[in-house]
Parts: structure tokens; C-alpha cells; sequence
């Protein structure tokens, strides 16, 4: 999914090369497993994250401004894929703006 979001991003005119901010979605069970994750990625500088409340459910919202080459948005992806498997959260993706040359 990662690859084929970059690829819709190249044809919209997207220069990966070019850092911006990165959202990275973890979707918990509960407040506590949420502030627990929101700890865990600020304790060890993996991002800004932020605990996020909507209607009763709980997600960590992750901000790192970086490009997002293949290399490493593939890599920082896998990262909080590992993180939500490891504290029982669901990994919901990354989404960023396109950044064009001109």
C-alpha cells in the first residue's frame, strides 16, 4: 500500500526528495493503550505524536517531517506497523501533501 500511494503521489507531480510533515495513524482500543503508545513515540523521539478522541475511540496521531522516498517512508511505515503490533493498536497508514517542484 505504501508503494502504491507514492506512485499515485509521482503522478500527481509529487517530488518525494522534498521533506514535509507525515501523519502516521494508530487506532487504539482505549485512552490508556492510546496515552501508553503516545508516551512510548515521544519518549523515544520517533515523532510528535498526540493523542486524538473521536465519539469514544481513541488513536495516536504521528508527525515527522521527513521526504518520503521509497527507502524511508517504506521504512518509518514498517516502524509504526511494528509499534501498533506490539502494543495492540491497528496501523491505519500515512497520508502527506503533495509537494511539486514549481
Amino acid at each position: 500500500e505504501d508503494t502504491q500511494l507514492l506512485l499515485r503521489n509521482d503522478e500527481l507531480g509529487d517530488v518525494l526528495s522534498v521533506p514535509r510533515d507525515v501523519d502516521f495513524l494508530l487506532r487504539a482500543p482505549d485512552e490508556e493503550k492510546a496515552r501508553t503508545v503516545c508516551s512510548f513515540i515521544e519518549d523515544n523521539q520517533y515523532g510528535s505524536a498526540a493523542v486524538q478522541e473521536d465519539g469514544g475511540k481513541f488513536s495516536v496521531l504521528v508527525v515527522i517531517n521527513m521526504p518520503i522516498t521509497q527507502n524511508v517512508i517504506c521504512s518509518v511505515s514498517a516502524l509504526m506497523c511494528c509499534i501498533a503490533a506490539i502494543f495492540g493498536l491497528e496501523y491505519d497508514g500515512w497520508g502527506s501533501v503533495v509537494k511539486s517542484a514549481a
